[in-house]
Order: C-alpha cells, then sequence, then structure tokens
C-alpha cells in the first residue's frame, strides 16, 4: 500500500512539474511574441526617366536600437573592369572583402572619410584586401588603374534598407514599431552641369503586423 502511495504520489509530482515546464515555454514564447512587434515597409520610387531611379537605396534614417555587425564579410567584386555590385548599402561596422576577378592589375582606394581616405593598394587577381567601414555616410571607391571604375558603399546606422527594383518597388522587413523618416539615395550624377533628382523624406508610423505604403517621386 505505501507502495502505491509513493508511486501516487511521484506521479502527480511529475505532472506537476510538466505543467509548469510548459507553462514557462508558454510565457516565454509570449513575451518574445510581444517583443517582436515588427510591420512591414512596401513602396515604390515614380521618376520620370527610368534611370533616375536606377541603383537607388531606400532606407530608415536612424532608429533608437543599436546593432552588432555581421560577422559574414561583404564583396565587393572587380571584374570586366568594373565593380560589382556598382552600388552597397552595408551596416556600420561590416567589413567588406574586395576581390580582383580580373587578369589585370586593380587597385581600392577612396577620397572620402566615410572610409577614411583608404588606399588598399594594387594587386593581382585573385587576391583579395579587406577594409571595415565605421562610419555612416557614402563612400565613392575607385580603382588608380581604371579611371573609368566607379562604385558606392553606403553605410547604414541599421539594417532597415532595401535597393529598388528595376520597376521601382521595394520592400524593407521587420521593421519594430515607431515613427520614423524613410529617406531615398540616388546615384551622384558625374556631369558638372545640371544635380541629380531627389526626393523628399517621408515620415512613417509601423504598427505590428501591418504594411505601410510609401512613394518617392524623384523631381
Amino acid at each position: 500500500m505505501a507502495i502505491k502511495t509513493m508511486c501516487r504520489s511521484a506521479k502527480i509530482q511529475f505532472l506537476i512539474y510538466i505543467s509548469i515546464f510548459f507553462c514557462a515555454v508558454c510565457f516565454t514564447a509570449n513575451i518574445h511574441a510581444e517583443e517582436k512587434k515588427t510591420g512591414e515597409i512596401k513602396g515604390i520610387v515614380k521618376a520620370k526617366k527610368e534611370k533616375h531611379r536606377k541603383y537607388a537605396l531606400a532606407y530608415i534614417e536612424k532608429t533608437p536600437e543599436t546593432y552588432d555587425p555581421p560577422a559574414e564579410h561583404a564583396v565587393m567584386d572587380q571584374k570586366n573592369i568594373t565593380f560589382i555590385p556598382h552600388v552597397l548599402p552595408l551596416l556600420k561596422g561590416t567589413t567588406v572583402d574586395f576581390l580582383n576577378s580580373d587578369d589585370v592589375r586593380h587597385n581600392i582606394y577612396s577620397p572620402d572619410d566615410v572610409a577614411d581616405n583608404v588606399n588598399l593598394g594594387t594587386w593581382f587577381q585573385g587576391e583579395t584586401r579587406s577594409f571595415t567601414f565605421n562610419k555612416p555616410g557614402m563612400a565613392t571607391m575607385l580603382c588608380n588603374v581604371h579611371s573609368d571604375m566607379r562604385a558606392y558603399i553606403i553605410v547604414l546606422q541599421n539594417p532597415y534598407f532595401s535597393l529598388v527594383n528595376d520597376d521601382g518597388s521595394f520592400t524593407i522587413s521587420n521593421v519594430p514599431e515607431g515613427s520614423y523618416t524613410l529617406k531615398l539615395w540616388t546615384r551622384p550624377k558625374r556631369s558638372l552641369w545640371g544635380k541629380s533628382p531627389e526626393a523628399k523624406d517621408i515620415s512613417i508610423k509601423i504598427k505590428a503586423g501591418e504594411i505601410t505604403k510609401a512613394t518617392f517621386e524623384l523631381k
């Protein structure tokens, strides 16, 4: 009889522990669900000429949070006497590996303070040089061996950005609830005459589980 009582007591105790465990799991899941209050931005960039929105970048100017840079390096290649990609957006603190895939020598340098006026030197096919971008802003990347080569690295404070598609659309996902300023970066005009078309900043409010729509007009 005593053995049966002990077994019954142990079974009850086990069921109590199981119940407590599942309650704790559900409570933790609810906390994480509450913490992850995010929404999505779906936008469009309108322009009189499609070339004006080519390589455009939509991004949230600033958020109150800070972010660790990714452990994985970004890559900018030099192939067929061209920088690939032409525009590379990054989170501040990201390291970029610059690769030479051509059978000629290439150089990497930038005249901009965002890139600390870096000059990584000149190297041959298959070699890679790296640089970490710790300052927000735009860095123009050039090659002093080939003067026509040019690319842009955009260093951002947060990971909420998106390159604009060929049809003018863009999507920024997993944006925390809050009010922000949405901006549009466009490629600088290389000609001395005129200036690149610009779009006004957009004030947006993100709500959890909702899609916020935005439209930029390049003028």
